[in-house]
């Protein structure tokens, strides 16, 4: 056969390709004259035919079938052949294939060459590729040349050590004998990579890590000398001496160093040394400096110290280089927690970088300013913010209104301000903004009481000028259905006030309704929002008109809080002012839903609508036993334990707190609702779904007792128990008037702890006679599982000779027999 062509000539063929078929078609042609000349055995261009499938190999052509060649190569006696054979191993074989088994003998034999290159060669690849058993059979050879006089076989074999430590550690102890001289090496090499292995030991085992300890004088003395020396052709690298193993160094260092005082101590002086006097010029020295710091803030250093290394943080900040920058404004988000003092000095500089070209660096600023962020600044860095949040890209407008929305909420300097703050974030990046901000900043806006003219004019304005950012438009919903009196009236003390009519408040929220930019989340806020002003402002006419038009909605949503409203005017008008009356101030609670309690009130006639569960108000931790969540539902439906939705404006209208400032959270039956799917399981009625409501229940001989009895007006309760189910006690409230005017308009509501569930029926009339002409009756189950004595909290409104009363009262002196 004729010779094969050579590897340089073969580069120079492949480079003359024109398009990757060509490329492609030379290497196949190549490939087969290769496994042509590899049948034959030809023992002549077999290190040359290698050589060529490394070079196809680099370029991601499929190589594989030369690995056998590669172990022949290795057991040739040739170190031309040898070395080709043994790049060719490590870059064709790995422990995962089992021929890499079969180089342990030549590797074994290698060590123990005469011939330092040879032994150079063996070390290399078990250090690339070796396998845990070939390291284990090896480790001996690898220990011995640890501690050979020849430094060229030293440095390599400390690098083989490494190896096999991170494959068989236990092995570890094996070569701590050898490590005792390695830092007394003059050789740089030996030094360095010496340094490496004892780096991982340290890493890898808490006992080799205490027993180092004691040479972190000698590697200071080493750092020193390293500092000090003079001009060193060999070693020097941009006028710094042997860079590479100072950063080795103090790495290690770093590592001795961490949560123990003494080598602290001792390497403070060392550490102050190299950051003063290391040149800054050159990317060399910048390295260095970043190690140093990096090991000053780890290690338990001084004061003075840590001050120094933030500062030399600071001068990275003013580097033209970006990577520089980006490390400094890392390396300062760890550390600002534990040195919050020394980074605020170079605040100015980080709130620069915000204006940097590169995202990485702007992130990383943002991210740091918000950590800078505190009592004392607070205005200011908003208002560096909120100009970034102006203007930043898309991308970064999401984590800074949240990041502001926090800073804001943490450390606001009044209620203003903090209203403020967020209406500009939301005005800017409203699109942006998290879930979560429309709640919280209802919740923020209910409980600023003093705020609330200023704030709904403010979202009016906001309002008139652009309803594309649509959390602004729902927040502005909400505050317009809660304080639209307060908008037309004109009552706002912080600025000067803005004439508006009722018909243009409405004109707004209509538009809402029907605009293109509106989703329907938005439309929902805005069709509560009009039902609630009918309680705010006359146009109630109006006001029906546009939600008996929703009834027919495409939108299912918008449909049933148009039923429910429209059920709301016509069924329950006279409960209406008490269902959409102004919410309480909410308190914020970190903890899961407060309220495991369900009541339900409706009707009797298994047709009539029932009323759907929203969120109720929660109150502070302190009162948690005592809260409760009353829905609605009418007598056929199954009582519903509800989960807590996070919006205020959820559907079917607003909640609100029945019982006042009762050490327990409650809301009213809200608006009607579509009836329950029967799916959803029954808690008060198990047993009853398929009968009549009442035919199951039987006299229990329990006496009566009277509830209530002030200004006229009269509640006795009787007690019955539903005969399939004993844990449930069915009480039906007689309530007379004994004034000479009857009392309309008359609601009876009551919660119970949270142990308890309540199902509330429809009352007999809403008018009690006058002089105990009659009595008005209402059903109440209690399902009481614990067996616990029954306490109730009831609520009293009606209107008597056109005065609205309201009263509330406590009852606790339940027979026994109503809950055993």
């Amino acid at each position: 056969m004729p010779a094969p062509i050579r590897l340089r000539e073969l580069i120079r063929t492949i480079r003359t390709a024109r398009t990757q078929a060509e490329e492609r078609e030379m290497i196949q042609k190549e490939c087969a004259a290769i496994r042509s000349s590899f049948r034959e055995e030809d023992n002549t261009y077999r290190c040359r035919n290698v050589a060529k499938l490394l070079y196809m190999h680099m370029l991601g052509y499929p190589a594989h079938f030369g690995q056998l060649e590669c172990l022949k190569l290795i057991a040739s006696q040739k170190f031309t052949d040898k070395r080709i054979g043994y790049l060719g191993a490590m870059l064709l074989l790995d422990e995962r294939q089992d021929v890499h088994l079969l180089m342990t003998n030549c590797i074994k034999n290698d060590l123990n060459h005469s011939t330092q290159y040879v032994q150079g060669l063996a070390l290399c690849t078990l250090g690339c590729m070796g396998s845990s058993e070939m390291c284990r059979d090896l480790a001996g050879e690898v220990e011995k040349l640890l501690k050979t006089s020849n430094s060229y076989l030293r440095k390599k074999a400390a690098l083989c050590a490494v190896h096999v430590i991170r494959k068989v550690p236990e092995l570890m102890e094996m070569f701590l004998p050898a490590t005792k001289n390695l830092l007394s090496e003059k050789n740089h090499g030996v030094l360095h990579t010496s340094v490496v292995l004892l780096t991982e030991m340290c890493e890898r085992s808490p006992d080799m890590l205490a027993h180092f300890r004691k040479l972190v004088p000698q590697l200071v003395r080493i750092l020193k000398n390293l500092i000090m020396s003079g001009y060193s052709p060999e070693h020097d690298v941009s006028g710094i001496s042997d860079p590479f193993l100072q950063v080795r160094i103090l790495r290690l260092l770093r590592i001795l160093g961490k949560s123990d005082d003494d080598s602290s101590e001792a390497m403070n002086d060392i550490l102050a040394q190299v950051a003063t006097n290391t040149e800054t010029s050159k990317n060399v020295g910048n390295a260095i400096l970043y190690e140093t710091v990096l090991t000053i803030m780890d290690i338990k250093s001084e004061s003075g110290l840590r001050v120094l290394a933030i500062n030399i943080l600071g001068r990275f900040l003013l580097n033209n280089d970006k990577n520089i920058r980006y490390v400094a404004l890392t390396s300062l988000l760890k550390t600002v927690q534990t040195d919050h003092n020394a980074v605020q000095r170079h605040r100015s500089t980080i709130v620069d970088c915000l204006k940097d070209l590169d995202v990485s660096i702007k992130r990383r600023a943002m991210e740091l300013s918000f950590a800078l962020v505190n009592g004392n600044n607070i205005r200011g860095m908003m208002k560096e913010l909120l100009y970034f949040l102006d203007s930043c890209d898309p991308e970064f407008k999401a984590d800074c209104a949240s990041g502001v929305f926090l800073a804001a909420e943490k450390y606001a300097p009044s209620k203003r301000w903090h209203i403020d703050t967020i209406m500009r974030v939301l005005t800017t990046a409203g699109s942006y903004v998290r879930d979560d901000s429309v709640p919280n900043l209802i919740q923020l806006i209910t409980n600023s009481v003093e705020m609330h003219a200023y704030t709904v004019q403010r979202l009016y304005k906001a309002l008139l000028d652009d309803i594309s950012q649509q959390p602004l438009v729902q927040v502005a919903s909400w505050c317009i259905g809660e304080y639209g009196d307060l908008l037309v009236s004109g009552q706002c003390e912080e600025e000067e006030p803005i004439q508006v009519s009722e018909d243009e408040v409405l004109d707004v929220l209509e538009g809402l309704l029907v605009s293109n930019l509106s989703t329907p989340v938005t439309r929902g806020y805005a069709l509560t929002a009009i039902m609630k002003l009918s309680t705010r402002f006359s146009s109630v006419n109006r006001i029906k008109k546009v939600v008996s038009i929703y009834g027919s909605s495409i939108d299912v949503e918008l449909q049933q809080r148009a039923v429910e409203y429209n059920a709301l005017f016509k069924k329950y008008d006279h409960m209406r002012p008490a269902l959409l009356e102004r919410m309480p101030i909410m308190e914020k609670t970190a903890t899961n839903g407060p309220t495991e309690i369900v009541q339900t009130n409706g009707e009797t006639e298994p047709s009539a609508v029932e009323a759907k569960h929203l969120p109720p108000v929660t109150q502070p931790t302190n009162q948690a036993n005592d809260l409760l969540d009353l829905l609605g539902g009418n007598d056929v439906a199954p009582v519903i334990q509800n989960t807590m939705p996070t919006k205020p404006a959820s559907a079917g209208g607003e909640l609100l707190d029945l019982l006042g400032d009762l050490s327990l959270s409650s809301a009213p039956a809200p608006a009607p609702a579509p009836s329950v799917p029967a799916s959803q399981p029954p808690f008060l009625l198990d047993g009853l779904s398929s009968q009549p409501l009442f035919n199951d229940i039987a006299p229990a001989g329990i006496p009566p007792m009277t509830a209530y009895n002030k200004n006229g007006l009269k509640i006795d309760f009787t007690f019955e128990r539903a005969n399939p189910n004993p844990n449930i006690a069915v009480i039906t409230i007689h309530a007379s008037n004994s004034t000479e005017a009857d009392m309309t308009e008359f609601v009876f509501q009551a919660a119970v702890p949270k142990t308890f569930q309540l199902q509330l029926l429809s009352p007999s009339s809403n008018v009690v006679p006058a002089l105990n002409q009659g009595t008005v009756t209402q059903v109440i189950r209690v399902l009481n599982p614990q067996k616990q004595q029954l306490r109730m909290r009831i609520k009293l409104t009606y209107t008597l000779k056109g005065s609205p009363v309201q009263d509330l009262a406590e009852v606790n002196n339940f027979p026994p027999q109503s809950w055993q």
